[in-house]
Parts: C-alpha cells; sequence; structure tokens
C-alpha cells in the first residue's frame, strides 16, 4: 500500500537555513528511490521547524532511501543541525488529490 512518510526536524540554534538547503537537496533525491511526491515545510511561526513528507508505493522503496548513501552521509554532515533523535512515522495513504502539484515554491 502507498505511503506517507513525515519526518521532523527541528534546527539548532543559528543552523536552521543551512538545515533547509540540506533538506531541499536531499529531498530531490527522493524521485532515484521512487518516490511519487516530495516536500519540505518550514513553519513561519518557528523558523526552526522542518517537516520532510515523501510519498512511495512501498515501505521499501522508503528504507532504500532512508538508509541510501546521500541520506545517510546528509544526517552525518548536518547532524549537528538538528535535534536528536530523528524518528520517521510511515502514514498509510487513504486519498489523494489537488487541483495542480507544485514544482518548487518560491519564498516571500
Amino acid at each position: 500500500m502507498a505511503g506517507c512518510v513525515h519526518v521532523p526536524f527541528y534546527a539548532t540554534g543559528f543552523r536552521h537555513n543551512k538545515l533547509a538547503d540540506a533538506l531541499a537537496e536531499i529531498a530531490a533525491v527522493a524521485p532515484r528511490y521512487g518516490a511519487t511526491h516530495y516536500a519540505v515545510y518550514r513553519s513561519r511561526d518557528d523558523l526552526y521547524r522542518f517537516l520532510l513528507i515523501v510519498d512511495f508505493e512501498s515501505k521499501m522503496d522508503w528504507e532504500r532511501y532512508w538508509s541510501g548513501p546521500e541520506f545517510t552521509a546528509m544526517r552525518t554532515l548536518s547532524s549537528s543541525w538538528y535535534q536528536v533523535p530523528l524518528l520517521y512515522t510511515w502514514n498509510d495513504i487513504v486519498a489523494k488529490g489537488g487541483l495542480r502539484e507544485l514544482e518548487s515554491v518560491e519564498t516571500e
């Protein structure tokens, strides 16, 4: 069953912009592992709070991405940029839709 993974990140002091860049970069790698959608969200109320969301057709594809060399390197190189533990949640997709897909989001 298709699923959507949520990975919350909370940046450490003054590293929120570096973490934002690293998350945008690693999210773009997800389609190589079979992701059908990815997004990185940043809270406007708390600039240190991020949420990575990635959709996969199978949990095995997610696990390959999470344990792959790119994501492992990202977590290693940026480990001081976010608080640990880093825990993800697999969610089964029950319904999905929308008016259009966003290719990229420009900041206002």
